[in-house]
């Protein structure tokens, strides 16, 4: 005669079910004070949690950041004052530019007047109006 092992079978109805993690809320008032104070301060109004306020933080965060590089990358140009210049006969870009930007290399003063007249040559006529760009600090020496 041979020896079988007998397996138990767990009695199902008599096991306790697994605890659920999630439960229902519902909106009664009656659902007890610390449903309230969980989601309402002491005048009824909604709470920020930890995240809530860690996002609203991060995104006016990086909001100013975007805002001030773009100032910066165009608002440097705009608040400088440009002037215009009136050519006379017989003058050249090159001593405009030498004239109204001495503190800027003559070839950058040239390139820039050009750029804030779209100007694709350095070639201009007498009585041709010229704005002339602020300082952009492209020193000589």
């Amino acid at each position: 005669m041979s020896a079988q092992p007998v397996w138990e079978q767990p009695n199902i109805a008599t096991e306790v079910a697994p605890q659920r993690h999630l439960r229902l809320v519902t909106d009664d008032v009656d659902s007890g004070p610390a449903l309230a104070r969980n989601r309402c301060d002491s005048h009824g109004r909604m709470r920020l949690t930890r995240r809530g306020r860690l996002s609203i933080t991060i995104a006016s965060t990086v909001s100013a950041v975007v805002l001030a590089a773009g100032l910066v990358m165009s608002g440097g140009a705009a608040n400088a004052t440009a002037e215009e210049v009136v050519v006379q006969p017989g003058q050249t870009l090159s001593q405009i530019a030498a004239a109204e930007l001495p503190d800027t290399r003559l070839d950058m003063a040239i390139v820039d007047i050009q750029l804030a007249n779209n100007m694709s040559t350095d070639q201009v006529t007498a009585g041709q109006t010229l704005m002339i760009p602020a300082d952009q600090g492209f020193k000589n020496g």
